[in-house]
């Protein structure tokens, strides 16, 4: 994961090379949220698969790069 500021340094950084997923921070700290928010809850159990692929999808991110299985 590498953090950037602004659309133009990524394409910069990339120097003509495919990106990957990008999101805004914003996105990365509503997923972080999602995915991590209940890590230390007592009934805590790991997510499966399917409810990580829920997290992903709910939150917008979706096409190849974001498909788990």
């Amino acid at each position: 994961m590498n953090l950037f500021q602004s659309e133009e340094h990524i394409v910069r950084w990339l120097d003509g090379r495919e990106p990957g997923g990008t999101i805004p921070v914003q996105k990365l700290a509503e997923l972080a949220e999602e995915w991590w928010g209940d890590r230390l809850s007592p009934a805590w159990r790991p997510h499966t698969l399917d409810q990580n692929q829920e997290i992903l999808d709910r939150l917008g991110l979706t096409g190849d790069f974001w498909r788990l299985g």
